[in-house]
């Protein structure tokens, strides 16, 4: 059970529609190394942990995910509100809009649907943590390239935030792994 409080962990105050930017930020809301990716990995990863330690943190860190993704949809709903049809089409949202009208759909910029294909869990705890890792730089890497697409503050500012959480997340994810090995700590049998 959780206490919501409704807010979003960082900030959005987007002034200005940018369709363009909307689709890039798709690939953190739909795509291989999205939120939601994360968010359900760890979720799910969390109850092959061998102990409480692991299975708190992947709990705590796949909640803060889901909060992450809360906060793209929101820059992405800023970013496409008032979009008029000629707006969406130049911005290649016309297929996306006959399928999802303004609606978040979890898609790449491409237009790729998110698959569960991309929620990696093999039940080998140290396995799931060192990929844990790479997924964590593979997402600061794609905010980093978003970041580059933009010059708005009020879009950089998040995306910033959303980037070194990302860096803290790998270091508690490194950081377990690492209790791990030096405790010798092995899967139950």
């Amino acid at each position: 059970m959780w206490l919501y409080n409704k807010k979003l962990q960082y900030p959005v105050d987007i002034k200005r529609k940018n369709l363009k930017m909307a689709k890039y930020l798709m690939s953190q809301y739909g795509g291989p190394d999205s939120e939601m990716s994360a968010a359900i990995r760890y979720l799910n990863q969390r109850y092959t942990m061998p102990d409480d330690k692991g299975k708190a943190l992947l709990t705590d860190i796949g909640t803060e995910e889901l909060a992450h993704l809360e906060i793209i949809a929101s820059m992405i709903n800023s970013l496409m509100k008032d979009a008029t049809i000629d707006e969406i089409k130049e911005a290649g949202l016309g297929g996306f809009f006959a399928e999802h009208d303004n609606g978040l759909f979890p898609l790449n910029p491409e237009g790729v649907p998110f698959t569960t294909a991309y929620i990696e869990t093999t039940g080998d705890f140290i396995a799931d943590l060192e990929s844990n890792m790479a997924a964590e730089q593979r997402a600061r890497a794609v905010y980093e390239h978003l970041i580059d697409l933009t010059d708005d503050i009020d879009i950089i500012k998040p995306l910033s935030f959303l980037r070194q959480r990302e860096v803290v997340h790998y270091q508690r994810f490194k950081e377990l792994r690492n209790y791990y090995l030096n405790n010798k700590i092995q899967k139950k049998p």
